[in-house]
């Protein structure tokens, strides 16, 4: 029996079921590990969880008593930026380290979010569908009306790596960018030929509004209904980070009631969206399923970091991306890094 093991759920998975852990496990070749499943269940995770050496976190909730189970456990590891489906201060009381994949889809995410921003701006679905129906002589009065894109604000509520990529796309195009982020100081973002801006100067300054913020506890229902009051009627949301940021509730009013021309989501506050959702029936609404992050390197990559993470922590070494850093001095591991670490989800 191997000595280290990697325990897992079963089937919980972000893409399609199957495929084996052969890219997870090339990091770890030479190793006497394995990776186990367990069912997909806060059960039957905490009956398998009894001596296990790490645990590869996947598309489930990881939840305080199954955190609580791990009794040897050296390191959670997630294959995923977004860290809010664990309950990562239980694994910090536990000194247990959480490491995600702060840097390996950031273009994806941001050619994402630039698709959304021009197929809304430019009312690409509703154009498609008159040409569909036979309604061509439609599609330019539509168009018409939709100013030139040069020239108008784009702005971001937080500015870590995806909306800095995001930012390097949007100036190709001509856009003013603005971004409002508490936790980078000024100069940080106007490195990036940015303009720092206060929330409500953002909100009534631009065109276009793209959301970055992850779903931290502080961050859940940031935006509400008086945000979006504040906001241009011709303004366009756009968010490619994480529904609960947003009141969704107060994103229908504002588009029901014309407080905001459109917006393009890829995320939502509850996933999938439920059938009566007023945002699947609106013309001035582009969706997709929570896939920006998603290419045909997705699983290789993701798959290859969980890999490289767990490796270098059952091996003693501390990880490339740990969101709880402040269990690191005392975990036994040993410190390699050349560089300081870039940490936590949108980094």
């Amino acid at each position: 029996m191997p000595k280290l093991r990697i325990l897992t759920p079963a089937g919980a998975s972000f893409t399609v079921a199957g495929g084996g852990y052969g890219y997870e496990m090339e990091a770890l070749e030479g190793l006497d590990a394995e990776i186990i499943e367990c069912p997909a269940s806060e059960e039957g995770f905490i009956a398998a969880a009894k001596g296990v050496d790490a645990v590869y976190a996947k598309a489930m909730k990881f939840t305080r008593p199954m955190i609580q189970a791990l009794d040897k456990c050296k390191l959670i590891a997630l294959g995923t930026v977004g860290v809010d489906y664990v309950d990562v201060a239980t694994a910090t009381e536990k000194g247990i380290p959480v490491t995600n994949c702060p840097d390996t889809f950031i273009e994806e995410v941001a050619d994402h979010a630039m698709m959304l921003l021009l197929a809304a701006h430019r009312r690409a679905l509703e154009q498609d569908r008159m040409v569909r129906e036979g309604r061509w002589s439609e599609g330019r009065p539509q168009v018409l009306q939709v100013p030139r894109l040069q020239g108008q604000t784009l702005g971001f509520i937080a500015f870590g790596r995806v909306a800095r990529a995001t930012a390097a796309r949007a100036k190709a195009f001509g856009l003013h960018l603005m971004a409002h982020d508490p936790f980078l100081d000024e100069l940080s973002i106007s490195a990036h030929g940015v303009e720092p801006a206060s929330l409500s100067e953002l909100l009534a300054k631009s065109d276009f509004i793209s959301m970055h913020l992850p779903a931290t506890p502080e961050a859940v229902g940031f935006l509400k209904e008086h945000h979006f009051k504040q906001m241009k009627k011709t303004a366009i949301f756009i968010n490619t980070g994480r529904g609960p940021t947003v009141v969704e509730s107060a994103l229908i009013k504002a588009l029901q009631e014309g407080w905001i021309a459109g917006a393009g989501l890829d995320v939502f506050e509850i996933e999938p969206p439920k059938p009566d959702n007023p945002l699947l029936k609106m013309n001035n609404v582009i969706l997709s399923p929570h896939n920006a992050s998603a290419s045909a390197r997705f699983d290789p990559a993701r798959k290859r970091r969980v890999g490289q993470e767990l490796a270098l922590v059952l091996t003693g070494r501390w990880p490339m991306s740990c969101v709880n850093p402040t269990v690191l001095p005392a975990s036994g591991l040993r410190r390699w890094q050349p560089v300081s670490m870039d940490r936590g989800p949108n980094s």
